[in-house]
């Protein structure tokens, strides 16, 4: 019964158009009600517990740093360095634009910067180059949801202080899995743009692509600092944060001098909007967390599982098709904070590496970002590429499609990350 009035009072608000946050506030309250345990400032004090938490201010600067990444031109020469090296194969746009996303994944931890930055520079060539206008949209959204999952990553911030992980561990751990997405994608782009009749750009001289790299090279060195301060422990995943978007901020007004002063306030605006929606949710949901362990619903769900949990592989390709259903429905951040306090006791008792199953958890939720009807990422490269919706759509399925069986196959093969992710942990 907890279990049915909180599913009914959430998709309820949701169904009248209220936003998330309030949606898992009234969640929140009619458990509370049916549990004769109403009390405001329970609600009150674990909104507030919820955003007080160090981890949570590596969000504002990874927002921050991506706001600057893409208004002080360090967005435009990494694909410019990208474009020198690959524009010239057959499709090659294509491969520019997954190893772009791959670069731009490690400034700023964010699938809907990288996607407003990619869809602006690279589905205007693309299409002038003669590929498909809706296939070309498609990858650009499916190539931005690497963000996510190569580090730093808001979403395996998020994940990691709901779950009470150690976030350094998910970012190393993001690594290999964000590069397996990355190949899928370009086999994925090889297969159907074989057919097409595109003649490819010529080959950059020598020159030009020394050129493009010596321009390019403050925007290339910046995920290399994050990278490495993380694993040899120099900072921690908040203080990366604080380091990207400091790096960004010089690069962009003191090497490039495309920002300015004047520049800098409506940059602060946006990241500090976007920012704010983000810790009202996790406010938000830290109320609905405790509702969660007071009603023991993980306890419910695992003895439903039960059955599942001496296959930790069967229990893992149900609890990956769950979450594929959920995140056509509901964006990244409160599906990972509605579902974590959940599956985590269901993982743990069946003896399933958390860290393992977190990775899995973002890349699902990652997918999501791309699958209607909500698919956020499927509507910043419609508005971007004055698309519609369904035409997105349309080009993103045999995208979808591969980065779904890499899905699939880390979950056969958990070796695919354990093993990367121990090596880069020392």
């Amino acid at each position: 019964m907890p279990v049915a009035i909180f599913l009914f009072s959430l998709l309820g608000a949701m169904a009248l158009g209220m936003p998330i946050a309030y949606a898992l506030l009234v969640s929140s309250i009619a458990l509370m009600l049916h549990l004769d345990m109403f009390d405001a400032q329970i609600i009150a004090q674990n909104v507030i517990n919820g955003a007080d938490s160090f981890a949570l201010m590596a969000v504002p600067f990874f927002m921050l740093a991506g706001e600057i990444m893409n208004s002080g031109g360090l967005s435009r020469r990494i694909v410019n360095v990208a474009m020198a090296a690959f524009g010239h194969v057959r499709g090659g746009l294509g491969y520019v634009t997954v190893a772009a996303a791959c670069i731009l994944s490690a400034l700023s931890g964010s699938a809907l910067a990288d996607a407003a930055a990619l869809a602006t520079l690279l589905v205007p060539m693309m299409v002038r180059a003669g590929h498909d206008r809706t296939r070309s949209a498609g990858l650009v959204a499916s190539a931005s949801i690497i963000g996510p999952i190569i580090p730093p990553s808001i979403g395996f911030v998020i994940f990691g202080v709901a779950a009470n992980l150690s976030i350094t561990k998910l970012f190393l751990a993001g690594i290999a899995p964000g590069l397996y997405l990355a190949a899928a994608l370009v086999l994925a782009w090889w297969w159907v743009v074989r057919t097409e009749n595109v003649e490819p750009p010529p080959r950059r001289a020598p020159g030009e692509l020394r050129k493009a790299i010596a321009e390019g090279v403050w925007a290339l060195v910046m995920p290399l600092i994050v990278l490495f301060g993380l694993k040899f422990g120099v900072f921690t995943p908040t203080e990366a944060g604080v380091v990207a978007a400091a790096y960004a901020l010089f690069v962009a007004v003191f090497i490039y001098r495309e920002l300015s002063v004047r520049d800098l306030y409506p940059l602060l605006v946006r990241a500090g909007l976007t920012t704010a929606v983000v810790m009202f949710l996790v406010a938000a949901a830290l109320v609905s967390g405790w509702l969660i362990t007071v009603a023991d619903l993980p306890g419910k769900l695992v003895a439903i599982l039960e059955p599942l949990i001496a296959t930790p592989t069967l229990l893992l390709f149900a609890l990956m098709v769950l979450v594929l259903i959920v995140g056509t429905a509901m964006d990244m951040t409160p599906t990972i904070l509605i579902l974590t306090p959940v599956l985590m006791p269901v993982v743990k008792a069946a003896g399933i590496d958390p860290i393992y199953f977190g990775v899995l958890f973002m890349i699902n939720n990652a997918i999501g970002l791309i699958t209607p009807p909500v698919g956020t990422v499927l509507n910043v490269v419609a508005g971007v590429s004055r698309m519609s919706i369904s035409d997105v759509t349309r080009g993103v399925w045999p995208f979808v499609i591969a980065q779904t069986v890499v899905l699939f196959l880390l979950v056969l093969f958990p070796s695919l990350v354990t093993v990367p992710a121990r090596w880069l942990a020392g």
